[in-house]
């Protein structure tokens, strides 16, 4: 138990070093770090479970610093815990180019960063995943390897944003009880006061969301230790509402808008000082102080050790799959079943939608890999993502593998990166390919962060027929495209697909999404190659030495290019058929290849049920372009590909035009 006056003394150490940190990088929110200093101070010095020495230690409580904007607060606590890659220089360097202390909190800048966040809403909605992660793993090994808890700090900012309600309905439809949301209930936002734009009753919002609520003076250690307690006891997930100041302590400032998302200035930071009695200089912690906090931050070191000794007493099996699946290894027979998958393809060249074919594949990946955690936004008979080993986890029976995410895609995308931070699991998520706009936050953050998260997004295109141009997309993979380090595959047929799970799979450290038809398609892969052609990311087809018309497809469109190019080599016009599964595989192959693959042609076509954005990289911006322009239309998809002239005999008639 630490006394009321080392509690401030710890408490004010943040404090202080946060609003100093601000103050010299001129930029920054200091007001929540103050404010919320006394719940971080309770959570880490009483009941967190971290070793700063063993930072990546599986069974480690996690902690979500959700309104990242307040990172200061988080920076203190690593430097102060002990943790070697926040040192006091990187606080002094606090948003300076180069520095670990970014202005919100980056995974994989330090280590006790636990997920990238900023976008406000997007940490509780990770710590979904988090605590799906933990229960899921904890039915899986046991309690002895997997149980803690997942802690989060989140602002009115948090809460107000859409996707926080998807997210806490999520966690309290599946009883999450190890999930705990402090609420720095603080009243005020940039604009002032919450009043003008909000009125929520926050705790009766919760408790709808099946959810225990308690409220707290945000100042009152006690009060706050409490609180914990009775969360952890809880058989459902809790939120805390902590009754904070922004900015406390702050005499001028404290309580307003003001100290939210600039710095305090000189004259404040004195007054803060002679308020608080700290006469440490900036960047200074008493000694005292900062023995206090490196004690707590060795607090867990004998649980940590405890568990270890665990670990190497399980059976030999089970230990090395935690191991392994905790490293982001796959499981080394993969590879030789995708190989025999894709010799039987060759033999029965089977002719189903992409979707049906990513079942399929999914039907053989499962089956190896443990891990795979799959889902779907209330589509899953549409998206094709559940199999034979994927039964649907319960609010009481996590032994499955398989999550109704609701019609929730935000919601299911942030808690799909959680489920990846926390490690141990490979989520994977099927949802309509137009619908990635309500995952793309989502989505953008996975590929920031550099993490394995895969999208099965079907109905790509306007080959989805009936529903019209509100389900249709059209510029959706111009768009994911644009997103660095996010891999996005559309394949042609069943062999393709499997080749781009396998590629998405063995992609650690970036995400991905497979675009996938809703209608048939033929197999324009009649051959085993042994070989993983997609890795490429495009790849001679049907080859044509000197070819006088070259024509780049994706998907569904690569079975018109191949149609076209039947009917012009009967006219004696020779012609090569490239696929393009994967622009971003392409861009990183040699240039040499590149420049193989583009080739010579005076006449360059591609073929895309899409906008022609990206495409010129293929076809230079004199190549022929034949794909949309405009959004879709509600009809038969055959009967809409020939209204807007994606067809082999569009395709021939353009070719012969550039020719002539």
């Amino acid at each position: 138990m630490i006394s009321r006056e080392k509690h401030d003394r710890m408490a004010n150490a943040i404090r202080f070093l946060s609003m100093d940190a601000v103050e010299k990088a001129n930029s920054g929110h200091p007001g929540l770090p103050m404010g919320a200093a006394d719940i971080a101070t309770v959570l880490f010095t009483r009941y967190l479970n971290f070793d700063p020495k063993n930072p990546a230690w599986p069974n480690r409580d996690r902690f979500v610093l959700s309104a990242g904007h307040g990172s200061m607060l988080l920076y203190s606590l690593l430097y102060l815990t002990g943790y070697e890659d926040i040192t006091i220089d990187e606080i002094k360097n606090f948003r300076q180019l180069g520095s670990r202390t970014a202005g919100h909190p980056e995974y994989g800048h330090a280590a006790g960063i636990e997920t990238t966040t900023g976008p406000l809403g997007q940490g509780i909605a990770n710590s979904v995943g988090m605590a799906i992660a933990e229960r899921k793993l904890r039915d899986e090994f046991g309690s002895d390897l997997m149980e803690h808890y997942t802690y989060v700090l989140a602002g009115d900012g948090c809460l107000m944003e859409g996707v926080s309600q998807e997210a806490i309905a999520l966690a309290g439809h599946l009883k999450l009880n190890k999930l705990i949301v402090f609420w720095d209930d603080n009243n005020i936002s940039i604009d002032g006061p919450i009043s003008i734009a909000d009125s929520t009753d926050q705790h009766a919002r919760f408790r709808a969301c099946n959810w225990n609520t308690i409220a707290v003076d945000g100042h009152d250690p006690d009060a706050i230790a409490a609180a914990i307690e009775q969360a952890q006891k809880s058989d459902k997930p809790t939120m805390i509402a902590c009754k904070t100041v922004i900015g406390f302590g702050a005499p001028n400032k404290a309580g307003t808008h003001k100290v939210h998302g600039s710095p305090l200035g000189a004259d404040e930071i004195a007054a803060t000082r002679k308020a608080l009695g700290w006469e440490a200089e900036a960047f200074t912690v008493p000694s005292d102080v900062l023995d206090a906090w490196r004690l707590a931050g060795l607090r867990s070191t004998k649980t940590r050790k405890d568990w270890e000794e665990r670990l190497e007493k399980t059976e030999t099996e089970k230990k090395a799959q935690f191991i392994r699946r905790f490293a982001g290894e796959l499981e080394g027979s993969l590879a030789s079943a995708i190989s025999a998958y894709k010799q039987k393809l060759a033999e029965t060249k089977p002719s189903p939608a992409t979707r049906k074919a990513s079942e399929d594949a999914l039907e053989v990946i499962n089956g190896i890999l443990a891990e795979t955690i799959g889902g779907s936004a209330d589509l899953t008979g549409s998206n094709n993502t559940k199999t034979s080993q994927t039964h649907s986890i319960t609010p009481d029976n996590f032994s499955g593998r398989y999550i109704h995410y609701g019609v929730r895609e935000h919601g299911m995308a942030a808690a799909m990166n959680g489920m990846a931070l926390h490690g141990g699991l490979i989520p994977y998520s099927g949802g309509f390919l137009i619908f990635s706009d309500y995952c793309r936050p989502s989505i953008r953050l996975a590929a920031l962060m550099g993490i394995r998260v895969i999208h099965v997004l079907t109905h790509d295109s306007i080959g989805l027929g009936e529903d019209g141009p509100t389900h249709q997309p059209v510029e959706h993979m111009a768009a994911l495209r644009a997103i660095p380090n996010l891999l996005m595959f559309r394949p042609a047929d069943a062999t393709e697909t499997a080749e781009c799970w396998q590629l998405a799979l063995e992609s650690h450290n970036r995400p991905s999404g497979i675009a996938l038809t809703r209608q048939n398609l033929m197999a324009v892969r009649t051959e085993y190659e042994e070989d993983n052609l997609c890795a490429r990311g495009a790849y001679d087809l049907i080859s044509a030495s000197d070819a006088q018309v070259t024509i780049f497809a994706t998907g569904s469109e690569v079975e018109i290019a191949v149609k076209a190019c039947q009917a012009l080599t009967a006219k004696g016009v020779s012609t090569r058929v490239v696929s393009v599964p994967c622009f971003e595989l392409f861009a990183e192959q040699s240039e040499d290849y590149q420049q193989a693959i583009i080739g010579n042609s005076p006449v360059k076509i591609a073929v895309e049920a899409g906008i022609r954005q990206g495409w010129d990289h293929f076809i230079g911006t004199d190549g022929t372009f034949i794909g949309m322009s405009s959004f879709g239309a509600s009809g038969p998809y055959k009967d809409l590909y020939k209204h807007f002239g994606i067809t082999p005999d569009a395709v021939v008639a353009a070719a012969e035009a550039k020719l002539s």
